[in-house]
Parts: structure tokens; C-alpha cells; sequence
């Protein structure tokens, strides 16, 4: 396809947030771009029942969550289940998740930047090289 719309690979989104203003802005811009949010939810346990690859392209998640678990647990659970997990945080990324997930998007964000983020993320997962834009760090560089 030369000059059409490339087909996404990313289209079913679950959202992690235990800000409730932050989720429901991801639950709007994610809806306002085109992509069906599976569900959105603040802690572990409630996630990982919802991974299953045949339901959810992409977990969004917070690095914190409500509970005890964090985001870089979630990502552990959804690496296992072969869901790709793509973290959105203020904080500095620790080491050991940086081998667990595609990328970093730093908070805060703007619409655009989290749709340049899932492009990214899109292209990456499609076989695509990647470079990521501004206020998103990618950790893999082919998936």
C-alpha cells in the first residue's frame, strides 16, 4: 500500500490509572483517537484478569497503582501473557522495568504526544524502526 492509511496494529488499549482525573482524560483521548479502550482500571489484580492477548493490543499503565502491586509487576504478568505494556509515569524508570516494557511516556503529556507515543508503539510492534518523539522513550528497539 503506497499511499493509503497503514493498518494499526494496536487497537484495543487497557488502560492502569489510579489518578481518576488521568484515566478518564486517557479514556477520552484514546476514544477521540480511534481506539477501543478495553477497560480502565487502578490496580493489579483487576488487570491482569483482563490480559488476554486475544482481547487487549496494549496495556497503558501507570507505574503506580492502587495496592501494594506497581506497574512494573503488571508488566511482568502481561510479558508472560504476551501483551505488550507501554508505561506512563512521572517518576524515573527503574532499571529492571526497562526489560519488561516498550517505553516510557513521561508525565505529563499531551494528547499529541500520547498519540505519537502509540504510533511508535504501533510501528515498533509492525516491524517498523522506530524513532521515538518527544517525551517518550522507547526501551525496545524491535519486538
Amino acid at each position: 500500500m503506497l499511499f493509503g492509511k497503514r493498518k494499526r496494529v494496536v487497537k484495543r488499549i487497557l488502560i492502569v490509572e489510579d489518578e481518576p482525573l488521568t484515566a478518564f482524560d486517557n479514556e477520552t483521548m484514546l476514544t477521540g483517537l480511534g481506539y477501543e479502550v478495553v477497560a480502565t482500571v487502578d490496580d493489579f489484580d483487576r488487570a491482569v484478569a483482563l490480559l488476554d492477548p486475544e482481547n487487549v493490543d496494549l496495556v497503558l499503565s501507570d507505574l503506580r497503582l492502587s495496592g501494594t502491586r506497581t506497574g512494573i509487576d503488571l508488566a511482568r504478568a502481561a510479558r508472560n501473557k504476551g501483551v505488550p505494556v507501554m508505561i506512563s509515569t512521572g517518576y524515573n524508570i527503574p532499571e529492571e522495568a526497562k526489560a519488561l516494557v516498550l517505553g516510557w511516556l513521561q508525565k505529563p503529556y499531551t494528547e499529541r504526544q500520547l498519540k505519537n507515543a502509540l504510533e511508535a508503539v504501533d510501528r515498533l510492534l509492525g516491524g517498523e524502526q522506530v524513532k521515538p518523539g518527544k517525551g517518550f522513550e522507547l526501551f525496545a528497539t524491535e519486538q
